[in-house]
């Protein structure tokens, strides 16, 4: 398939998400809070692309909800080449991509994560996944998840959910901390088998998220919490946040390829604290 029509139909899905996923946030929130959308471009000189990321912040089931997409393209700087495949000896490149991040009202119901991107250098491949991270443990929450995650990922590879569940608890680690993130999920990288399995696989997971989030949410969203729980929550949007600024990837990515900064960082939380 072209190249060409490959890049506008993973953009295009990525677009489609986005407004899917907003659309139902809004209805979780009966309507009654919006989101704000800003568009930004990566040079204002040139056409490099850019990108638009709504957030919906102090809802009554969101306390803060990011959902961003971007589709941009250039060349990377002479720095930065030799850490990204097919970028050494020729830095162009082409990205896109759709992240979401939720922290929530009520403490007993998690922080959730989502993204899937496409990249295209000399060399081209899909990356993504989702975990979630709860600040107080749910045993049954954290089953129901996974055997959810497995269900979708055996749909394409009996091996993907052992590979890409392994892949996500090695990567949403904090080290100084000496522990995970939260209860995991699937994690994948350079994954650049066959576009078109790679692009159903790719469109299944956001499918699912969307399926996961809306399951969570329903089932936790009138549940009572207290005082205690909502500081318990607030320390771990610390670790949240400490790990994003550290550790994460699509962050240096994104400001290394002079991304939106505000785009990049909408996944920080609104309130967090440390001990």
């Amino acid at each position: 398939m072209n190249l060409e029509i490959n890049k506008d139909l993973v953009s295009n899905w990525f677009k489609t998400l986005q407004n899917a996923f907003c659309e139902n946030i809004v209805r979780i929130e009966n309507n009654k809070s919006k989101f704000i959308s800003t568009s930004w471009k990566r040079n204002y000189r040139k056409d490099e692309g850019g990108g638009e990321y709504r957030i919906l912040q102090n809802g009554k089931v969101f306390e803060k909800v990011g959902v961003n997409f971007s589709k941009v393209y250039g060349k990377f700087p002479k720095e930065f080449q030799k850490n990204i495949p097919g970028a050494e000896k020729d830095p162009r490149f082409w990205a896109s991509g759709i992240s979401v991040v939720m922290h929530m009202q009520n403490p007993l119901i998690p922080a959730m994560h989502f993204n899937t991107r496409y990249i295209n250098t000399t060399y081209g491949w899909f990356g993504g996944g989702m975990d979630v991270t709860p600040s107080k443990f749910d045993k049954k929450e954290k089953e129901k998840f996974h055997k959810i995650l497995k269900k979708m990922c055996d749909r394409h590879n009996k091996n993907f959910y052992k590979r890409y569940k392994k892949w996500c608890d090695e990567y949403f680690y904090l080290p100084h901390r000496n522990e995970p993130r939260g209860i995991g999920g699937i994690f994948f990288d350079y994954k650049k088998d066959n576009f078109e399995q790679d692009f159903k696989f790719v469109r299944d997971v956001g499918v699912t998220f969307q399926f996961i989030f809306n399951n969570i949410i329903s089932k936790k969203v009138k549940k009572k919490w207290t005082a205690k729980d909502k500081e318990a929550q607030y320390i771990k949007r610390g670790r949240y946040a400490e790990f994003n600024l550290l550790y994460d990837r699509g962050t240096k990515f994104g400001l290394q390829t002079g991304g939106n900064t505000e785009g990049i960082l909408m996944s920080l939380p609104p309130l967090a604290k440390w001990k």
